[in-house]
Parts: structure tokens; C-alpha cells; sequence
């Protein structure tokens, strides 16, 4: 929010992760944390969700187990395992490369791991496009740093 009740949708986790196809400015990296796809916190603080209730409908429950895989297997899937998993989910539209760049991101801002360095350093050499390089290289460079700290 750059003033009360303004908010430079530039700068939105979901915009950045969603409808941004190009590359996360360097100096919004880090305040992404782990979200890969959008994040929610509007929903948290909107006062209208106090009277909010969980839908019943199974086109709203939780598929594909993402919510009990860690970034590292999600990183991990071929673009055809993005396909085939993702198929029908609001996920699917932003396609494979933000999917990979949204994932590098929250590997290199999480806590140091050689299993992400790994990961990282694996998928960079089957990687053709540049834009989700550029930020396997970035979240490499953040694991390295926290290895120094």
C-alpha cells in the first residue's frame, strides 16, 4: 500500500506470481517468501471474510496434494507432470516457466539446504528459457549467502 487504501498493484505477491509472465523485480524477490501462486493475505485482512464460510463444493478442496509437497518436489516436475497434475486448476494458466520462476524464488528465500542448491543447480541445465534462469541463479546466489551467514 503506498498511501490508505491505495494499493500499486505492481507490487501485489498475486500479481507478481499471477499475471506477471517476466521477471520478479530483484527488490520484490525476497518479500515473495514461499508463494508461489499469489498469496491470500488480502483474504486475511478483508472484514467482509469474518462472515466467510468454507464451501462445500468439491471444485474447492485442495487437489493434487499441494499442500502436503514441499517446493523441491514441485520444482522437481517436468513440464508434462505440470500439465497432467495442474490440468483444470486455476494453477495451469500461468504455465510452466512461472511456475518454475515462482518456485526458484521460494527455494532461494528459504532456509539454506544443499538438497535446494541441488535441486537448483539440476533443473538450471534443463532450463531453456532465460527469464526462469535468471532467478534459478538468483535463489542459487540466496542459498549461497545463508551458507556464509
Amino acid at each position: 500500500f503506498v498511501s490508505p487504501y491505495v494499493l500499486d498493484a505492481r507490487k501485489c505477491i498475486s500479481y507478481l506470481t499471477m499475471e506477471n509472465d517476466g521477471a520478479v523485480p530483484l527488490e520484490l524477490r525476497t518479500k515473495i517468501g514461499n508463494r508461489i501462486y499469489g498469496c491470500d493475505d488480502c483474504q486475511l485482512f478483508c472484514p467482509w471474510n469474518k462472515f466467510s464460510q468454507l464451501a462445500a463444493l468439491p471444485d474447492f478442496k485442495v487437489r493434487n496434494n499441494l499442500y502436503s509437497s514441499s517446493l523441491l518436489e514441485l520444482f522437481a516436475w517436468s513440464e508434462e507432470e505440470f500439465q497432467q497434475r495442474l490440468q483444470g486448476s486455476p494453477i495451469y494458466r500461468i504455465g510452466y516457466n512461472s511456475w518454475l520462476r515462482n518456485l526458484a524464488i521460494g527455494i532461494g528465500n528459504s532456509p539454506y539446504s544443499a538438497a535446494n542448491i541441488s535441486a537448483l543447480t539440476n533443473k538450471y541445465s534443463k532450463i531453456e528459457s532465460i527469464m526462469v534462469q535468471e532467478h534459478i541463479q538468483w535463489a542459487i546466489a540466496e542459498q549461497e549467502k545463508k551458507l556464509l551467514n
